[in-house]
């Protein structure tokens, strides 16, 4: 059950507006909607919390745990061991929830998404929309996720490790991205097909991948990696700073971008969200989703819902992502630092994604080779599924809110943009993923989300300030939004100097 379809009639005050910025309207006010009305419910207990409340946390960790955990933090755990590695981690995963949760509060206030919003920060939304899509796409578009998908494909198919710059790979990367189109279009709901989707594999992919740790992995090792999570060390010598900015952006999500997840929660009907509308699949009613957002009046009683609705948002936070994104870091690094023991060798870019699978063959035979298979298809194509889909629903929410034309032509309907946008982002990638091999890519895209770190930590500070007041953050809000913007910036420009010529630190 998703919940009722929202009240696209709000009925705001005629006089009261409250203004946000420049170069977009006024937001009209009305009330909160209670989490009841929201998800259909007569109250709010665990059961309801965890079949109706929550869920677009875990569409940003099935994201995470593709990239970051699968890919990054194995091939760095695999390479240098887990001290100096694993405090980077856990530093980054903090920073990116409470960050996350920052983002979100705006969503929640206003029923905009962020990409609506930077439109509202000096000079316009003439500047920071298109930046800001073009960031994303930029950041994304290489398709390393993709392609690493389609490797663990072809090893599952052939039941063997492809060549390197095999083709047949990336052939199955460009079926896994149909796959996702499929998903879209014949969902009800587009978030909430995410949501369901996510739930299954990520259930699936912790317990099995638990299941095969307690297996093969001894207890030295598990202490190992637990206690370089918690110990602060410095980096490994003879690590790069593209590998760690990679690290450091994907552990978690993707840093400073992380924003192009978090209008889930207007999907979701968070807050404000629930009177601004939704992007439905095919199969769904046709429902309007507002340009421009409303906002809510600073009295008793809506403080009292803000309070609620930002601890729903706190739990969907802590409790799946963060504590989500913890074990799908755990897990697959302990794996693969026992694939190193057992092999002797250590991982490289071209093998990251069947590593583990050819380590575990080797020792343990087949039946745990197709295991450690299927566990990292799922991985990276929750990773593929998340990513993706937001592409495209950052560049229709994007097109949406600022053309009036393009809004006549859609009728009112962001399906009309959504689907043919897919397709051509389908082609583009198609061609993209040709350009390098898999986890290269996924570096790149992770560095390139460091970017976003120099940029919109800022701007949403001028965001959340204006908020009405119950939804202001406090001043240690902005410090953590500093501490994102120090952290993850330092990896970018170093990342930068690198490329060009010499880091400014090496390790």
């Amino acid at each position: 059950m998703a919940g009722p379809t929202p009240d696209q009639s709000p009925e705001p005050s005629a006089t009261m507006m409250h203004k946000i910025g420049v170069s977009r309207p006024d937001l009209p006010i009305t009330d909160l909607p209670t989490p009841e009305e929201v998800f259909g419910v007569r109250r709010i207990g665990p059961r309801e919390l965890f079949v109706y409340a929550l869920g677009p946390s875990l569409i940003a960790l099935g994201i995470s745990i593709g990239s970051g955990e699968w890919l990054l933090g194995p091939q760095a755990v695999g390479q240098f061991g887990f001290e100096g590695v694993g405090w980077v981690i856990v530093i980054s995963a903090v920073l990116q929830t409470l960050y996350n949760i920052e983002c979100s509060r705006y969503v929640l206030a206003t029923g905009e998404v962020p990409v609506v919003g930077w439109g509202r920060v000096p000079p316009g939304w003439f500047l920071w929309v298109p930046l800001s899509v073009f960031i994303v796409i930029f950041a994304f578009i290489a398709g390393g996720w993709a392609a690493s998908a389609g490797q663990g494909v072809y090893a599952l198919v052939h039941g063997e490790i492809p060549a390197k710059g095999a083709e047949e790979p990336r052939i199955w990367a460009i079926v896994l991205l149909l796959v996702v189109f499929a998903i879209t279009a014949a969902a009800r709901r587009v978030s909430r097909a995410l949501e369901l989707a996510n739930w299954l594999m990520i259930g699936t992919i912790l317990i099995g991948l638990l299941l095969l740790c307690l297996f093969v992995v001894p207890f030295g090792l598990w202490w190992e990696g637990i206690k370089g999570f918690v110990t602060p060390a410095a980096p490994p010598k003879g690590i790069t700073a593209t590998q760690l900015g990679g690290l450091a952006g994907f552990t978690a999500l993707a840093s400073g971008l992380n924003w192009y997840v978090m209008g889930h929660y207007r999907d979701k009907g968070y807050g404000m969200g629930h009177r601004a509308g939704f992007i439905s699949g095919m199969r769904g009613e046709r429902v309007k989703v507002l340009p421009s957002g409303v906002t809510f009046p600073d009295d008793p009683k809506n403080q009292a819902l803000w309070k609620r609705w930002y601890r729903l948002l706190l739990t969907d936070m802590w409790g799946i992502f963060f504590v989500g994104a913890m074990i799908g870091m755990l897990l697959p690094t302990i794996l693969m630092a026992r694939a190193v023991e057992l092999t002797g060798t250590k991982p490289e870019k071209s093998n990251v994604p069947t590593f583990v699978a050819s380590a575990l063959d080797q020792e343990y035979g087949r039946w745990l080779f197709y295991a450690a298979l299927v566990l990292g298809v799922l991985i990276l194509f929750t990773t593929q599924l998340g990513i993706f889909e937001a592409m495209v629903r950052v560049t229709t929410d994007a097109a949406h809110a600022t053309s009036p034309r393009l809004r006549a032509l859609m009728e009112g309907d962001p399906r009309r943009f959504y689907y043919p946008f897919m397709l051509v982002l389908l082609v583009v990638i198609s061609v993209v993923l040709h350009l390098a091999v898999p986890v290269s890519l996924v570096e790149w895209s992770a560095n390139m989300s460091n970017l976003g770190a120099l940029i919109f930590p800022f701007m949403l500070m001028y965001l959340n300030t204006k908020l009405p007041r119950p939804a202001r953050p406090r001043l240690w809000h902005h410090i953590i939004l500093l501490l994102n913007f120090l952290f993850f910036g330092f990896f970018f420009v170093n990342f930068v100097a690198d490329f060009i010529g010499d880091p400014l630190v090496t390790f």
